[in-house]
């Protein structure tokens, strides 16, 4: 048998030996050893809750801000996020509104667009069918027909909004899927009708569903003609959104410097002046919206690795207790053979034995915390595998650094004041 293998089994007894008298001294001190776990199971909990959390929160928000169908970008008056000050909001605020005839006019000027619709949030209020009504907080959406593709709608059942809809400022209106199985749970809504603000609306279209995020239902809304909406709700003071399509991907910048320069000019915009606008995509919002959070996602995870870091120094403080209580063992096991690296490894093994209890009881609490929230959220099951992963890790490593310091104490510990201690 060669040294090397010798070395490995040698090894692999050593680790077994000191995994053993790691349980019977966490055993033997049961209510100091679960004190101690508490601290790491809170620590690991709340790397795992928090940095999950934020990757949720972060992906569910990109969900809603990236909409947008393929190769299609939005113009519109409002900044899609806006973190400026008073100043900023009230030069803002003076812009002029896009209307109907911007629109019409950016039609005709952008011709390397393949489609340009123009969509707004009109209302909120009660919808009733014929049997059931909702709470006073659905969205009434008027759009134009090619709002559909421009912000990836996919009609389920009937028809979506027409343009001869849109020119005779029709009352009729396309449902999201939860609002239809709301208003009508036993049959098709197509071909009915339902009545917001005390107006009848003939449902045409349902379309198919986009399920909730943490923003809310996105399929609880009813989209009507733009025109019929305009008309009803008021066009003077409503500032039109834009959703402009490309003909292709390779396409898109040249198209977005096109409308960019079109709506400059049908705006009246001054050459040496800003944009009174704004235009983004899907990306660029996105992109926007992770440098705007990187600072909390850095804070949110400097304050979960201080938690775990205390529960380190608590080890530390308990492992060097422990070397206390136990010098004449150590004295003991010295005398009969023992070496340094034979205490450091029983200590720092203990250490992490210690630390990975109490991150697998932190992963179990975030598990069974993480399912109820679900739940009661509707939202898929979320087991975040890799940090999950990293979090033991982490442990080993708290172990690892928190459990060196009094692993070598107890190892240089001089052998006959060992046995003499009392």
């Amino acid at each position: 048998m060669s040294s090397f293998r010798l070395q490995i089994i040698r090894l692999g007894a050593e680790l077994k030996d000191s995994f053993l008298m790691a349980m019977g001294a966490l055993a033997a001190h049961k209510l100091r050893s679960g004190l101690t776990l508490l601290g790491i199971l809170i620590g690991v909990f709340s790397i795992i809750v928090v940095m999950t959390a934020m990757r949720v929160m972060q992906s569910n928000i990109e969900s809603e801000l990236g909409q947008l169908g393929a190769n299609t970008f939005s113009v519109s008056k409002w900044p899609p996020i806006f973190i400026r000050g008073r100043e900023s909001w009230e030069k803002i605020w003076r812009r002029q509104n896009i209307n109907m005839q911007q629109v019409q006019l950016l039609k005709e000027k952008a011709t390397l667009c393949q489609s340009v619709a123009a969509d707004a949030y009109l209302s909120r209020d009660t919808v009733a069918s014929r049997t059931m009504e909702t709470n006073p907080d659905v969205p009434f959406i008027g759009v134009s027909a090619e709002s559909f593709a421009a912000k990836n709608w996919a009609v389920q059942e009937g028809r979506a909004i027409l343009s001869s809809d849109i020119d005779s400022a029709r009352s009729v209106c396309v449902l999201g899927h939860s609002l239809a199985k709301t208003l009508f749970p036993h049959g098709s809504a197509v071909g009915n009708k339902v009545k917001f603000k005390g107006i009848n609306y003939a449902v045409v279209g349902v379309l198919e569903a986009k399920g909730r995020t943490l923003g809310g239902d996105q399929d609880r809304f009813l989209a009507a003609p733009i025109s019929t909406g305009l008309n009803r709700y008021g066009a003077r003071y409503r500032s039109l959104n834009i959703l402009v399509q490309a003909q292709s991907q390779a396409l898109l910048d040249d198209t977005i410097e096109q409308v960019r320069g079109a709506m400059r000019l049908i705006r009246k915009v001054p050459p040496n002046e800003p944009d009174d606008f704004e235009l983004f995509t899907n990306d660029s919002v996105i992109t926007q919206f992770r440098s705007i959070t990187l600072a909390a996602r850095i804070g949110a995870s400097v304050i979960s690795f201080i938690a775990l870091v205390a529960a380190g120094i608590g080890i530390m403080n308990i492992m060097l207790v422990s070397v206390t209580e136990r010098t004449r063992e150590i004295g003991i096991r010295r005398a009969v053979g023992a070496k340094k690296r034979n205490i450091i490894t029983q200590f720092i093994t203990e250490a992490i034995v210690l630390c990975e209890l109490g991150g697998a009881l932190g992963v179990v609490a975030r598990i069974l915390g993480g399912s109820c929230a679900d739940y009661f959220l509707v939202m898929p099951p979320d087991i975040p595998m890799d940090w999950v992963v990293l979090g033991l890790l982490i442990c080993s490593l708290v172990g690892i650094i928190f459990g060196t310091y009094p692993a070598f104490k107890a190892a240089n510990l001089d052998p006959i004041e060992s046995l003499r201690y009392e």
